[in-house]
C-alpha cells in the first residue's frame, strides 16, 4: 500500500509527452547547405520499487532503488541534398558494460545527383532506407523505449511481445496526401554470420542470406484532418518462410525495462549470471526458423486525448522446430494538457496469450512532465499477471512503481 500511496502523490503533482511521433519527416534538399555532422545523446535512469511472487516456486527477492542508468550516443551526418546518414551507439545498457553499436543506416529522400527531371519527380513520393536499422514493422515501436531513449514512451515498460530488432535491411516507402506503403526485406537476424557449425553433425554450415530474405510491409493512412483531430491506421505483414534465427520478438540487445523480475531464486544463487533474463516481462515466440506474423494499430488524437491500439497474430516455428501462435492486444488512453501539452496521464492495457492456454495481462497507469522537449520525468505504477506458467508452477505477478527521468537532445 505504501508503494501505490506514494504513486498516487506523485501522479497528482506530475500527470504524457509531446505530440506523438511516428515516420520522421522527409528532408528537404533545399535545406543541405554541406556536409555536416550532428551529435546528440539520450540519458535516462530509473528508480524501481517492484515485487515478484509465484505460486510454484521460489522468486529472487527485489530490493527497491536506482537501476543501472542507460546512456546511448547518435551521430548523424548531411551528407548531401535529400541524404543522411546515422548511427547509435549504446554507450551503457543493462545488458552489456561495454560501449557497442546499436545500428547505422543511410536515408535518402532525394537524388539530384542523378540530374534526372523523372527521379527528382518520383522522390517527391518515396523514402530509401538501407543499413543496419530498427525495422519498420508496425506501430508499436514508435512507443517504445531503446535502451536510454524513452521520450518517445509515454510509460516505463514496453510491449510484453516487443518487437524489435535491428537487422540489415532495405525499406522502400512511400508517401502521399496522408496515405503511406512501405515494402523491405531483410534476414531478420540480429547477428547474421556467412557460416555456422552444427555441433551434431560435427561439420561446418554455409550460411546463404539470399535464402533466408524475410519480407514485411506497412501499408495504411496518416493525417491531420483538422487543428483538432488526427487519425492514423496501419496494417503490417512480416513474411519469413526460412530463417536460421529469426530476432524480430527477442532482439533487444539493451534488455527490457524491468530489472531483474521473476527470476526464479535458484538462478539468483550460486554467482549464476542474471544478466541472461535481460528480457525477463516480455514472453513471445522467441528466435524463430519461420513465421508469418501481422500487427494492426490505430492512433486517435483530439485535441489533447490520445488513443492507441495494437493487435497482433505471430504463428510459425520456433529454432527447435516447435510450432507457436501468439495474440497480443493493447489498448491505451493518454491525455496531455498544460500550455504546451508538457503533462500527462493516461493507461495502458497490454495481453498476450498463446495456444497452450496461457496468458499475460498487464496494465500500466502514469504519467509524465516534460520540463522542456529534451527533459522528462515519468512515473508508472505497473501489475503485471502470470496464468498457466509451468516455469512459475502456475500462476505470478509482479507489481509496483518505477520512476524515470530522461534527457534526449
Amino acid at each position: 500500500m505504501k508503494k501505490i500511496n506514494l504513486f498516487l502523490v506523485f501522479v497528482l503533482l506530475v500527470s504524457a509527452s509531446f505530440a506523438q511521433q511516428f515516420e520522421e519527416e522527409k528532408i528537404k534538399a533545399e535545406d543541405f547547405d554541406k556536409v555536416r555532422t550532428h551529435i546528440g545523446g539520450d540519458f535516462a535512469l530509473q528508480f524501481q520499487g517492484i515485487d515478484n511472487e509465484a505460486d510454484g516456486i521460489e522468486l529472487m527477492p527485489l530490493g527497491t532503488g536506482f537501476n543501472l542508468p542507460t546512456t546511448n550516443l547518435n551521430l548523424s551526418a548531411d551528407l548531401a541534398p535529400g541524404m543522411k546518414v546515422y548511427l547509435r551507439t549504446y554507450l551503457s545498457s543493462r545488458h552489456h558494460n561495454e560501449s557497442w553499436v546499436q545500428g547505422g543506416y543511410l536515408l535518402i529522400d532525394d537524388m539530384p545527383f542523378l540530374k534526372s527531371k523523372a527521379a527528382d519527380e518520383l522522390m517527391k513520393y518515396l523514402t530509401i532506407k538501407i543499413g543496419v536499422t530498427e525495422v519498420n514493422y508496425g506501430d508499436g515501436h514508435f512507443r517504445r523505449s531503446d535502451n536510454a531513449d524513452v521520450i518517445g514512451n509515454p510509460f516505463v515498460g514496453n510491449y510484453i511481445m516487443d518487437a524489435f530488432t535491428t537487422a540489415p535491411a532495405l525499406e522502400v516507402m512511400f508517401r502521399n496526401n496522408g496515405w503511406i506503403g512501405m515494402v523491405g526485406v531483410t534476414d531478420g537476424t540480429l547477428n547474421p554470420t556467412l557460416v555456422t557449425y552444427d555441433s551434431e553433425a560435427e561439420e561446418f554450415e554455409e550460411i546463404n542470406t539470399a535464402d533466408e530474405l524475410g519480407v514485411y510491409g506497412k501499408f495504411g493512412f496518416d493525417k491531420q484532418l483538422s487543428e483538432d483531430w488526427r487519425v492514423r491506421l496501419t496494417v503490417s505483414p512480416w513474411i519469413h518462410g526460412n530463417s536460421r534465427r529469426g530476432t524480430l520478438y527477442s532482439g533487444d540487445r539493451a534488455g527490457a525495462r524491468y530489472y531483474q523480475i521473476m527470476v526464479p531464486a535458484s538462478q539468483g544463487s550460486g554467482g549464476t549470471d542474471i544478466k541472461k533474463n535481460h528480457l525477463n516481462g516480455n514472453w513471445g515466440p522467441g528466435a524463430y526458423s519461420e513465421m508469418t506474423t501481422v500487427m494492426l494499430n490505430a492512433f486517435v488524437k483530439y485535441r489533447g486525448l490520445e488513443i492507441f491500439g495494437l493487435y497482433e497474430n505471430a504463428d510459425g516455428k520456433t529454432t527447435a522446430d516447435a510450432d507457436f501462435n501468439f495474440d497480443q492486444l493493447s489498448l491505451e488512453g493518454l491525455y496531455r494538457f498544460g500550455g504546451q501539452d508538457q503533462f500527462y496521464g493516461g493507461m495502458r492495457y497490454n495481453k498476450v496469450s498463446n495456444d497452450m492456454d496461457s496468458s499475460i495481462d498487464r496494465i500500466q497507469v502514469g504519467g509524465g512532465w516534460f520540463l522542456t522537449k529534451n527533459v522528462l520525468a515519468k512515473i508508472e505504477y505497473v501489475n503485471q499477471q502470470y496464468k498457466d506458467f509451468e516455469i512459475y508452477g502456475g500462476d505470478a505477478e509482479f507489481k509496483g512503481v518505477m520512476f524515470e527521468a530522461a534527457i534526449s537532445f
